[in-house]
């Protein structure tokens, strides 16, 4: 297989002149061409006269060494692949199957991993499958009344169920498991773009029966899920995790218990801050949804006479301000809504989701500003108490500020408003937001170094994107959770914590930042485990 890179074409070819372009670099005749399989694909939009899409793709030829030589281009390589292995089974035996707290990616993939090779896992998450989440998620969004433990932070799929459903990942992979995720994804019902284009995404509606299909699978080979199952507490006997009890007054010993508990566990925070579990506060951004009209983004991005077909348009920004702290997009959704994420009483947090069609009116991405320990000690006294988890505390005073602020509702407020320090009112953009919202006055929220920081990045961004700092553009808040504000420390090699048979995994553990990123770290320790032990079946 002859792998060729930089193949450029206009956005409105054909797969016809896709295969032709790929014959003319390898000097073959189209015929020659046994198969030829996309492996990337993005899009150049410098020139908006001529957008172009960038293909990476393998072909099947007879006589592939002679072509390769024979083409001499610095484009045409031998592929290789990556592709993904798991271990061979270790030698030792399971006393009870391993535990998974949280079905979020990495819980859910870990499962899926250790089930598909027949080691039973157990599956404990504390809110709903997909389908029931979906629906108290909505009553949540029409009425008000929240349910703390099944919202759009807690359920099956975790918090990227109700999101934009990105895919793409900075992580380093060598080991093939980033393509591993794709392809589950696909084998459980994703479209199989995903596997080559350059910046995938899953939306909310087509996450949720993703998830319940993977979770058909778990079960179907041994393993269990258990909704509902809320963990408040751990059993310990000689330095090493036991098991552990729940809400519901159920116990299920353990000797591997994998901790995928998500970045908003903050309960499960606070009990593991008393056990001899090391812990270390983390960095990470606080800030606001901006939303723009996505037929301005996609002007910029793509010019204005871009086709329909190549969708909505995303972007990504980021500047190092003058006073040290990084502003930055963060989670950005093309054709989305701004979403109350709260899954705390009295707190309002907010998060950007898109459907499968980007197709709402307006374009939304956080906008974030950094912060660290001399921000948390603003928590006051609960940062005092526990300094490990001052960050959480500093991330629950920004929710409360929210919630105050917006009456119970998301606040909104117009830039130009923002940069006045007034309520304001309505403007020419309708916000596109699930659940119920009112204008205020978001400045207020946060503490003023963080707020003017906010001002200077999107006055700065406008130099990026024109009309990026238009007075119309709404903002809302408060973006709380951009990552866990702690990190489970784990060793390296044995991926175990401070407490031995407990494996921190994911997003909230500190190890991973996204769908793709947890999804990886979950197969990372679902590997460890089964190198050491031997599977029931």
């Amino acid at each position: 297989m002859l792998q060729i890179s930089q193949l450029k074409l206009p956005v409105a070819h054909t797969e016809e002149e896709l295969k032709a372009k790929t014959a003319s670099v390898l000097r073959v005749d189209p015929d020659e061409i046994r198969r030829l399989t996309i492996r990337k694909r993005s899009i150049d939009a410098r020139d908006k006269e001529e957008l172009l899409f960038v293909y990476t793709v393998q072909a099947e030829v007879s006589h592939e060494k002679q072509v390769l030589s024979r083409c001499r281009s610095r484009l045409v390589s031998r592929a290789e692949e990556k592709k993904y292995r798991f271990p061979k089974a270790g030698s030792e035996s399971l006393e009870h199957p391993p535990l998974i707290i949280g079905s979020g990616p990495a819980g859910l993939f870990c499962a899926y991993m250790l089930a598909k090779h027949g080691y039973r896992p157990i599956l404990l998450e504390r809110g709903d499958q997909a389908s029931v989440r979906r629906t108290a998620v909505d009553h949540f969004w029409e009425s008000g009344e929240l349910d703390p433990e099944s919202n759009v932070q807690f359920g099956e799929g975790g918090a990227g169920t109700f999101s934009d459903g990105k895919l793409n990942t900075g992580v380093k992979d060598k080991y093939g498991r980033n393509r591993e995720v794709l392809d589950i994804f696909v084998r459980s019902g994703a479209s199989e773009e995903i596997l080559y284009d350059a910046k995938p995404h899953l939306g909310t509606d087509q996450l949720v029966h993703i998830v319940e299909r993977m979770r058909e699978m778990i079960i179907s080979w041994g393993g269990q899920v258990h909704f509902r199952e809320k963990v408040t507490d751990f059993e310990i006997r000689d330095g090493k995790i036991r098991g552990v009890r729940c809400e519901s007054g159920r116990e299920y010993p353990a000797e591997q218990v994998v901790l995928a508990i998500g970045h908003s566990a903050r309960d499960t925070f606070e009990t593991l801050s008393h056990l001899p579990v090391l812990m270390q506060p983390k960095p990470f951004a606080v800030g606001l949804r901006v939303e723009h009209l996505q037929s301005m983004i996609n002007a910029d991005q793509y010019g204005p006479d871009a086709p329909a077909f190549l969708g909505a348009a995303p972007y990504k920004l980021t500047k190092t301000l003058g006073n040290g702290r990084g502003v930055y997009s963060f989670c950005m959704c093309p054709g989305g809504y701004v979403v109350n994420a709260s899954s705390e009483k009295e707190m309002t947090a907010v998060n950007g989701m898109s459907y499968q069609a980007r197709d709402s009116a307006n374009a939304n991405s956080a906008i974030v500003v950094t912060v660290g320990p001399e921000d948390f000690a603003a928590a006051g006294q609960e940062a005092e108490a526990n300094p490990v988890l001052a960050g959480m505390h500093f991330q629950r005073k920004l929710e409360r500020a929210a919630y105050a602020t917006g009456c119970g509702e998301v606040p909104v407020q117009r830039f130009e408003d923002f940069c006045k320090n007034r309520t304001g009112g309505a403007g020419e953009i309708e916000p596109c937001i699930r659940g119920k919202y009112r204008y205020a006055n978001v400045r207020e929220i946060l503490p003023e170094e963080i707020a003017a920081s906010l001002q200077e990045g999107i006055t700065v961004f406008d130099a990026r994107i024109p009309g990026f700092a238009s007075g119309e553009a709404l903002l809302s808040g408060v973006e709380s959770r951009t990552s866990s504000p702690v990190r489970i420390v784990r060793d390296d090699e044995s991926l175990m914590s401070t407490l031995e048979g407990l494996y921190p995994c994911g997003e909230g553990a500190g190890y991973a930042g996204g769908i793709t990123s947890a999804a990886m770290d979950g197969l990372k320790v679902a590997e460890k485990i089964a190198s050491i032990y031997k599977p029931f079946v």
